[in-house]
C-alpha cells in the first residue's frame, strides 16, 4: 500500500509515500487514491459476516473528535474502527473541557497521555486537522472528517467507490455536482478526486450566487443552466443547501432553487439513460432531489452510506500501518546510529 516517494517533509506520507494521516486529497497520486479503494474493497464484505471485525487496529484507540454535529459521518467512522478492532471514544465537545475555557492543545494533550493512537477530526474551521497533525505527539494518526470549506477527503473517496463499482472506471465519464458549490468542502474534494483518477469532464451546476470565484481553477467547468448542464451525464451528484453556512440573501426561495436546479425525473432524463444519481446527505427531499428520484432505480445513495464504512476502514488502518512503518524506520535508524557510535 504505497504511493510515489513523497519527501520526509510532506506531513500526510512517510517518507516512502505511505499515509500516515488522511486530511486532504491534494497532494496524493492516482496509484495512492487507488490503492484506498482497491482496500476499501476488500473490506466490503466485512459488513456481510455475520461476525463483522478484523483485528488490524486491536489494542488502538480511536478518539471521535467531533467539533461539528454530525450523525452519518460520525456513525460510520465509530462503525468502521469497530469493526477493525479498535476501542472507540467519542468526545462531545459540548460537554468537554474546551467548553469550560480549556484550549484545544491542552485537551489534545490530554487525550495523547490517555495512550491515543488516532483523533478523527471534525471541525467548523478549515485547517483544523491540519493544526493538529502538527501538534499532536509523532506517533498519532489524523483524519480528517470535514473541516470548514476546505476537504472532506473521505466522503469523496467513499463517493469514488461507489463510481467505480458501478461504472468500472473513470475513463470518459461524463460527471456533474449540482448545488451549493460555494459551501460545500465535499464538492472540493470530489473535484480533486475525479481529476486524479482521470474522469473525462466535470461539471459543475448552480447558480453564479453559489459559486466560488475560483472554481473553474479546481480543474472542471461551470454551466448555470441545469439542462444544459445534465446532457449526456454518466453521473449526478446533487449537493445540500447548507443554509446554516449562508449569509445573505442568495437565493430568491427555496422552491425557486429546486424549480431550477433540483434534480426531478424530467431533468435526469435528460442525461445518460444508465446515469446514477448521487447525493452525500443528508437529503433535503423537494429542494434538492425529488422523492421519485432518490428512491429510484438510478440511485445508489445508500450505496454511498454503506461504503463509507469500507472506505473509513481502509484510511484508518492505511494510516496506523504508516504510522507504525515510520516508527519503526526510526527505530532502526537510532539502533544503526548507535551500533555505528559503538564501533
Amino acid at each position: 500500500m504505497t504511493a510515489n516517494a513523497a519527501s520526509p517533509n510532506h506531513l500526510q506520507l512517510t517518507r516512502d509515500g505511505q499515509l500516515r494521516h488522511f486530511l486532504t486529497l491534494d497532494g496524493l497520486g492516482r496509484e495512492l487514491l487507488t490503492d484506498i479503494l482497491d482496500t476499501a474493497d476488500s473490506f466490503i464484505e466485512v459488513g456481510e459476516r455475520s461476525i463483522k471485525k478484523v483485528p488490524l487496529l486491536r489494542g488502538r484507540t480511536v478518539v471521535n473528535l467531533f467539533f461539528e454535529a454530525s450523525t452519518r459521518t460520525r456513525s460510520t467512522f465509530e462503525l468502521a474502527a469497530k469493526r477493525l478492532s479498535a476501542d472507540v471514544l467519542n468526545l462531545d465537545i459540548n460537554t468537554s473541557a474546551t467548553s469550560k475555557g480549556e484550549s484545544l492543545s491542552d485537551t489534545l494533550l490530554n487525550l495523547e497521555a490517555m495512550a491515543s493512537d488516532m483523533f478523527v477530526v471534525r471541525h467548523a474551521q478549515s485547517g483544523a486537522p491540519h493544526f493538529i497533525a502538527q501538534s499532536v505527539t509523532p506517533g498519532v494518526a489524523i483524519i480528517n472528517a470535514g473541516d470548514g470549506r476546505h476537504a472532506h477527503p473521505t466522503q469523496a473517496m467513499l463517493d469514488m467507490l461507489t463510481i467505480r463499482q458501478h461504472k468500472g472506471g473513470f475513463e470518459g465519464l461524463k460527471v456533474a455536482i449540482v448545488g451549493d458549490i460555494l459551501h460545500s468542502r465535499v464538492a472540493r474534494s470530489q473535484i480533486r478526486a475525479l481529476n486524479e483518477l482521470g474522469a473525462e469532464q466535470i461539471r459543475v451546476i448552480a447558480p453564479g450566487t453559489l459559486l466560488p470565484r475560483d472554481v473553474e481553477s479546481l480543474g472542471c467547468t461551470v454551466e448555470y443552466d441545469m439542462a444544459r448542464g445534465m446532457k449526456d451525464l454518466d453521473v449526478v451528484i446533487m449537493l445540500r443547501l447548507q443554509k446554516e453556512r449562508m449569509e445573505g440573501a442568495l437565493l430568491p426561495s427555496e422552491r425557486e432553487f429546486y424549480r431550477l436546479y433540483g434534480l426531478s425525473q424530467d431533468k435526469l432524463a435528460l442525461a445518460h439513460p444508465e446515469c446514477i444519481v448521487m447525493h452525500p446527505g443528508p437529503i433535503n427531499r423537494g429542494v434538492e432531489i425529488e422523492s421519485a428520484v432518490a428512491d429510484g432505480p438510478q440511485s445508489v445513495i445508500l450505496n454511498q452510506v454503506t461504503n463509507g464504512i469500507a472506505i473509513r476502514m481502509a484510511v484508518m488502518s492505511m494510516a496506523m500501518g504508516g504510522q507504525v512503518a515510520e516508527r519503526q524506520q526510526k527505530l532502526n535508524e537510532l539502533s544503526g546510529l548507535n551500533e555505528r557510535g559503538l564501533a
